[in-house]
C-alpha cells in the first residue's frame, strides 16, 4: 500500500472551536488563549490493489478557489476524480469540511448549491453520525456542508461495524463523538489502522490520557491502549490525524 499525508496545516484550538493557523518555526503556543491545544489537520490517501481511498476530507480550505484536499492529491499525482472510496470517520467540521464544495468542486445534485468533492467515490458514513450531526449543529458540525451526504447516490451508509469489499474493516467506537468510527485496511500482507481522533496523535497511545473533549475520555483512552497493544503485536501501520511531527507510525 502507498500511505500519503495530506496534511492541511497545523492549528490551534481553544473553547471556542474555531481553527487559528499555527506556524511551529515561528508561532509561540503560550500566546494562545489558556487551553489551546496544538493539532495538525491531516486527511490521507491510501493507494489500495484496489481503490484509491481518502480518510477523512480535511477542514474544507481553499488555495487560490481549489480545494485544498484537490491540490495536495494533485501534488502526490492522484487526480481528485480518481478516488474511489471516501472513508469518514465522523463528521466533525475539521474532518468533513473537504466532503463537498460549491458545485465547481465535484458531482452536482439537481437543486443544490454545493457538490460531493469526489465525484466518483463511494462515500461511507455511520448513518446515525449523519443524523446526530443535524441533531447536533454547530459549532462541531457544519450541516450546510453535509446536506448533500444526505440525498446522494454516492453514499453508502453504514449501521454499525463491518467490512466493505472485503478488506475494509469498520467498528463504532462511540469514544470521541457518540457515532465515531474507525477503519482497518488489510491489502498485501500490511494492515493500516486509522483511529480519527479516538487515536489522533502517538504520544497519546503512548499515555494514559483522558480528553475532556472526548464524548466518553475513560472509553478513548482504553480503547488507545487496546489498539497500541494489538497493533504492536500486528505489525499494523497507525495513521494520525491531529500529530504535527508524526503523521504515521509502523510498529515492527
Amino acid at each position: 500500500m502507498q500511505i500519503i499525508p495530506l496534511s492541511e496545516g497545523s492549528f490551534t484550538i481553544d473553547k471556542t472551536k474555531r481553527f487559528v493557523p499555527f506556524d511551529v518555526g515561528t508561532d509561540d503556543l503560550q500566546q494562545r488563549p489558556t487551553g489551546s491545544l496544538l493539532v495538525e489537520v491531516q486527511p490521507f490517501a491510501v493507494v489500495t490493489t484496489e481503490d484509491i481511498l481518502v480518510i477523512d476530507t480535511g477542514l474544507g480550505f481553499k488555495e487560490d478557489g481549489v480545494l485544498q484536499i484537490h491540490r495536495n492529491l494533485q501534488k502526490a499525482g492522484i487526480d481528485p476524480a480518481r478516488v474511489t472510496k471516501v472513508l469518514m470517520s465522523h463528521l466533525h467540521k475539521d474532518h468533513a469540511g473537504g466532503v463537498s464544495g460549491d458545485c465547481s468542486d465535484g458531482a452536482s445534485i439537481a437543486g443544490a448549491d454545493r457538490s460531493l468533492s469526489f465525484p466518483n467515490a463511494r462515500y461511507y458514513v455511520q448513518r446515525k453520525e449523519l443524523e446526530y450531526a443535524f441533531e447536533k449543529g454547530p459549532t462541531s458540525y457544519i450541516t450546510e456542508e453535509l446536506e448533500c451526504l444526505r440525498t446522494s447516490p454516492q453514499v453508502e451508509f453504514l449501521d454499525g461495524d463491518g467490512v466493505i469489499d472485503g478488506y475494509i474493516k469498520y467498528a463504532i467506537t462511540g469514544a470521541h463523538c457518540p457515532w465515531h468510527q474507525v477503519f482497518w485496511i488489510v491489502d498485501g500482507g500490511e494492515t493500516v489502522f486509522f483511529g480519527g481522533d479516538v487515536a489522533p496523535q502517538l504520544q497519546q497511545m503512548k499515555s494514559r490520557f483522558v480528553a475532556k473533549y472526548d464524548y466518553d475520555g475513560k472509553k478513548a483512552m482504553e480503547l488507545r491502549q487496546k489498539w497500541w497493544e494489538e497493533g504492536q503485536a500486528a505489525g499494523w501501520t497507525f495513521l494520525f490525524y491531529h500529530d504535527v511531527k508524526t503523521p504515521m507510525w509502523r510498529a515492527s
